[in-house]
């Protein structure tokens, strides 16, 4: 497989693009991006800065119906772009960027797909405005969709190992903990990241909630990513 490991590569693949865009609409636009970019190997940074490019490039009212048909490719390459777009979008179009990140997790029904889009949408979101995405976080816990119920733990990994203040911090372990009874495999393993990821970095709180994680509610698997987490922080 051909690799992209340059950002002057990617520039010169988006302004191609842009000229389709403009001589033949959307749908070449999309069909461009999917041979040169899409089917190509290229490191998610890379990615990610293609999405800053593909925002830039075109009108910020047509940028949903192009994520749209770049999550329809299903490839994973779409997957971090359109999950960047969306990033981007968050600060103007919160609801909707969140919305559309839960449409794309579920319609991708991978974990892969879940964590990608999870850490650069609701993740972002809990970083950055944590205000108004815990209470959201508190919904997203009793949705039917397992992947949906994942992305919280995907979300909270994301937003406490890059910093998420202390007093946030708490109440999304709380979300946490109410699912530590879940007995889904997929929802396991992305509660269990976030878990592990705030034992890890915040043990104190860890030990304000010590008799819940131990009581009988708390299933085994969670006890022990939290037990993970710990470990972690000693050696650290």
């Amino acid at each position: 497989m051909e690799s992209i490991s340059s950002k002057a590569t990617i520039r010169h693949i988006i302004t191609e693009a842009q000229a389709v865009w403009d001589q033949q609409g959307a749908a070449a636009f999309v069909t461009m991006l999917h041979d040169a970019l899409f089917k190509k190997k290229v490191r998610f940074p890379l990615l990610e800065y293609a999405a800053k490019e593909i925002a830039a490039a075109i009108p910020e009212v047509a940028q949903i119906a192009v994520t749209d048909r770049i999550i329809e490719l299903r490839e994973m390459g779409g997957q971090v772009v359109a999950g960047m777009i969306l990033q981007l979008r968050l600060p103007r179009h919160f609801k909707q960027s969140v919305d559309k990140a839960c449409d794309y997790i579920r319609f991708g029904n991978e974990w892969y797909v879940c964590d990608i889009i999870g850490e650069r949408v609701l993740g972002y979101a809990l970083l950055t405005q944590p205000d108004k995405t815990i209470p959201l976080l508190k919904k997203l816990a009793v949705h039917e969709d397992k992947w949906i119920v994942r992305t919280i733990g995907v979300a909270t990994h994301y937003a406490v190992k890059k910093g998420l203040d202390p007093v946030f911090v708490e109440p999304v372990f709380g979300i946490l903990l109410s699912l530590a009874g879940t007995t889904d495999f997929h929802t396991k393993k992305g509660i269990g990241w976030g878990a592990k990821t705030v034992a890890r970095f915040h043990p104190d709180i860890i030990a304000r909630y010590a008799p819940d994680i131990a009581s009988a509610v708390t299933r085994p698997w969670f006890r022990t990513k939290v037990s993970i987490g710990l470990n972690r922080n000693r050696k650290k």
